[in-house]
C-alpha cells in the first residue's frame, strides 16, 4: 500500500506543470544562467563549481519544503487527507509514501542537475557518501518543516510563506550568493539555516574535497528533529 500510494504521489507531482517549474525548471536555470554569465562573484574557479553544490541544495528545499509543503496544505483544505487517514492506508504509511516520492523527486533531480552542471564544465570532488548524508537530513529537515507549516496553516497560507521562505532562502541562504558576502552578524545566523548549512556542507565536499562536515550534519540534524517531532506533534489532518 505504501508503495502504491508513493507511486501515486510521484506520478501527481510529475504531472503538476507548477511543480515542476519550481523543482526542475527554476533550479536548472538559475545553475545555467548564473554559470554562463559572471553576475555574482564566486570566488577563484569557475562559477560552476560554486553554485552547482548550492543549486542542488535548492532542488532538495524546493520539493521536500516547498513543493511538499503546498501539495500537502491544499490536500489538506479539499479533505484528501481526511479521507485517506480513514483508509486501510495508516497515517503514517502516508507520512512514508510522501517522504519516498519527495526521494524519487529528488533522485531526478541530481541526476539532471549533475548531468547539466558537468556539461558547464563541472568537476566535482569528494566522498560520495558524506554528499549522499548530508542530502538525506537535508531531505528530512526541509520535510519536517514543510509538513509543519503545511499542517497547522491555511492552504493560501502555505502557498503564501513557502514561496516568500523559498525566495528569501534563494538570496540569503549561501545558494547563489556567497555568505562571506553579508555582514559577520547577519552570516553567522545566516549560517544556522538548513539551506545555508545544506549548500555549504556539499560545496566543502563537491568543490574542496573536504572530509565529512560533521558542523555542517549537526546543524541539519537540529532541524530534522525540530521540525519532524514538531510536525507530528502539531500536524491537523482536516
Amino acid at each position: 500500500m505504501i508503495a502504491a500510494q508513493a507511486a501515486l504521489e510521484t506520478r501527481m507531482l510529475l504531472r503538476n506543470g507548477e511543480q515542476l517549474l519550481l523543482t526542475v525548471v527554476i533550479p536548472t536555470l538559475l545553475l545555467v544562467l548564473f554559470s554562463s554569465v559572471d553576475i555574482v562573484d564566486t570566488g577563484a574557479g569557475p562559477s560552476v563549481d560554486f553554485l552547482a553544490p548550492g543549486v542542488l541544495a535548492l532542488a532538495v528545499m524546493s520539493t521536500a519544503f516547498t513543493g511538499q509543503a503546498i501539495a500537502t496544505g491544499f490536500e489538506r483544505r479539499y479533505g484528501v487527507l481526511k479521507r485517506l487517514a480513514v483508509s486501510p492506508l495508516p497515517r503514517w504509511g502516508l507520512m512514508t509514501a510522501k517522504t519516498l516520492s519527495v526521494l524519487v523527486t529528488e533522485v531526478l533531480q541530481v541526476i539532471l542537475l549533475t548531468a547539466v552542471a558537468l556539461a558547464l564544465g563541472w568537476s566535482p570532488h569528494g566522498d560520495p557518501f558524506s554528499v549522499l548524508l548530508l542530502l538525506v537530513l537535508g531531505t528530512a529537515a526541509f520535510s519536517g518543516l514543510g509538513l509543519l507549516m503545511a499542517g497547522t496553516l491555511k492552504a493560501e497560507a502555505t502557498l503564501a510563506a513557502a514561496n516568500l521562505v523559498f525566495l528569501l532562502l534563494l538570496v540569503g541562504g549561501g545558494v547563489i550568493v556567497p555568505l562571506d558576502k553579508f555582514p559577520p552578524g547577519v552570516r553567522d545566523v545566516l549560517g544556522l539555516l538548513p539551506v545555508s548549512a545544506l549548500s555549504d556542507g556539499l560545496r566543502a565536499v563537491l568543490q574542496h574535497g573536504a572530509g565529512t562536515p560533521w558542523a555542517d550534519l549537526g546543524v541539519l540534524a537540529g532541524w530534522a528533529v525540530v521540525g519532524l517531532t514538531a510536525a507530528t506533534r502539531f500536524f491537523r489532518w482536516e
